[in-house]
């Protein structure tokens, strides 16, 4: 079942997201903050920028998707950015990854693009992304990160 983050969530989504930013998908951590930060935006402000939505299995959650949401004229309309994808160690191998992604394409269908970030370690993230058409783009990315915080 693929579901919005509840209240109760919270709990399981910062022990999942705090994994991640310790795994081979990303190439940095992040305070545990800014996780809560992000959590309260979801679930308390509703935010336009952002959702979630979590994955679970047998009545337990399994994995998570976070995205972000904005405008380019590149591609002639809304983006999608899935900034996170997560699954649960003992789910992997099981479709969770795929089904999120699936679910994503088809809510958010009439977006011009999605996008994602993967690093060059994550094989088997990078042998999904292509599987669903996701394709390398030619060019870097840059960023000047304004927020930035010691990343304990």
């Amino acid at each position: 079942m693929i579901r919005k983050f509840l209240e109760s969530d919270k709990s399981d989504f910062l022990s999942m997201c705090m994994d991640f930013y310790s795994g081979e998908g990303v190439d940095h951590t992040i305070p545990v903050s800014y996780v809560e930060k992000t959590f309260e935006k979801i679930i308390y402000d509703g935010s336009p920028f952002c959702d979630a939505y979590m994955c679970e299995r047998n009545g337990q959650s399994a994995g998570y998707i976070l995205l972000a949401f904005t405008y380019s004229n590149e591609a002639g309309g809304d983006v999608v950015w899935i900034e996170e994808l997560y699954t649960l160690p003992e789910a992997r191998g099981t479709g969770v990854a795929s089904e999120l992604i699936d679910y994503v394409l088809d809510k958010y269908s009439n977006a011009a693009r999605f996008r994602l970030e993967v690093t060059d370690e994550n094989e088997g993230a990078v042998r999904l992304y292509r599987k669903k058409g996701f394709v390398p783009l030619k060019y870097n990315q840059m960023e000047i990160l304004k927020n930035k915080q010691s990343m304990l």
